[in-house]
């Protein structure tokens, strides 16, 4: 009988360890959405980007993506970002969606510009780059390296 509560104490301290862990780990990765000012931007695609992806600059977490919708009229793809209320966007910040890694997810990447003029909150980064595709890249690399200069003799 004292084998099966010292068991049970040890299957609980596991668990409570397990939990402790798991808060500690999601509380360190800066996985929650950022409270801040919304931003927008517009791409012609944004494969693989989806809401809740990080918004960075130099390589810092100072957003996230928070909804993405289709404009009716221009058909581009609207993204709409929260942007840290401490971190200000010159009017010639840049978007560009960039994979993190070869099998890794979207993240929007912001390249500040020189302007000293600030982009208001609720406005719209103007300046886009939508993500590259690996298999465009590799048809381009494929079709070019036939090479040939065209003369079959």
């Amino acid at each position: 009988m004292q084998s099966n509560i010292f068991e049970a104490l040890i299957g609980a301290v596991v668990l409570v360890v397990a939990v402790v862990f798991f808060v500690f780990a999601f509380n360190s990765s800066n996985v929650g959405t950022v409270q801040g000012y919304e931003v927008v931007a517009k791409f012609d695609r944004i494969d693989g980007l989806n809401v809740g992806a990080d918004v960075r600059m130099s390589g810092i977490k100072i957003g996230t993506v928070v909804d993405q919708v289709l404009d009716p009229e221009s058909y581009l793809a609207v993204v709409s970002m929260s942007i840290d209320p401490d971190v200000e966007l010159p009017k010639d910040t840049s978007a560009q969606i960039i994979g993190d890694g070869l099998l890794g997810g979207k993240f929007m990447a912001l390249i500040p510009g020189g302007d000293i003029d600030m982009i208001k909150p609720g406005g719209e980064i103007t300046f886009t780059q939508g993500p590259m595709i690996l298999d465009n890249l590799i048809g381009q690399l494929i079709f070019s390296a036939g090479g040939g200069d065209g003369d079959d003799d």
